[in-house]
């Protein structure tokens, strides 16, 4: 390849973004970068330090002492948040329920968007989230929008979630999702939205093996 490739994952919630992303960097010996876990690593510190997210300065000075890292085993990506492993912690539904209105704030989003683009500059990577193809990366030279039935999102979630939250019930994972959708489509930084450039891929009815096949034949152009 006589340039460094870039894949921009987008979607919904639960629609299988980080599975295809992390098959395909697996596949095509890529780097991952899960940009969800840094919104989720930035909102666990405000959550463990009480920022205010209504004080502009509060967030600002915060954010200098947030300095994440991925570790990469098995092609799984592995965040830390200031030298500690933050994987599983990031995952539990005080920060699903908070993640959505710190990954709104302009600063914030500003921040990661620098990090991802620094990582995206000289390697082949995979990166998944919510606004790669549109805002971190318009470039990208292959672009999936992600989609599911909101009730299958729903469902593959809770069965995600429920080991470590025995209390957690379908229909509070539902109303999370949905909450989250409303707050992600409707934000006013970096909103989700479909690039214009962004292939569809509806995964309702597919599987992991199928939805991977499908994103390889949209990149073999790329990777003569």
């Amino acid at each position: 390849m006589s340039s460094n490739v870039v894949v921009a994952i987008d979607g919904y919630s639960s629609c299988g973004k980080s599975t295809l992303a992390k098959a395909l960097a697996k596949k095509l010996h890529f780097i991952y970068v899960d940009s969800g876990a840094m919104y989720r690593a930035v909102t666990l510190y405000f959550l463990r330090n009480n920022v205010d997210l209504k004080d502009e300065e509060a967030i600002l000075a915060a954010l200098k002492d947030v300095h994440l890292n991925f570790h990469s085993r098995d092609y799984n990506s592995h965040i830390l948040l200031n030298d500690e492993e933050v994987s599983d912690e990031i995952r539990l539904m005080p920060v699903s329920e908070n993640v959505s209105a710190v990954a709104a704030l302009k600063s914030v989003r500003h921040e990661m968007v620098k990090q991802q683009q620094r990582m995206g500059a000289s390697k082949n990577i995979v990166m998944d989230g919510r606004d790669i193809g549109t805002a971190v990366f318009p470039n990208a030279q292959v672009k999936v929008f992600m989609t599911a039935d909101p009730k299958v999102r729903a469902e593959r979630r809770f069965k995600e979630l429920s080991p470590a939250n025995p209390d957690l019930t379908l229909e509070d994972v539902f109303e999370n999702l949905a909450h989250r959708d409303y707050a992600d489509t409707t934000r006013a930084e970096s909103p989700l939205t479909r690039a214009a450039d962004a292939i569809i891929l509806d995964n309702t009815n597919l599987t992991p093996e199928q939805q991977l096949d499908f994103a390889l034949e949209k990149l073999k152009p790329f990777l003569k």
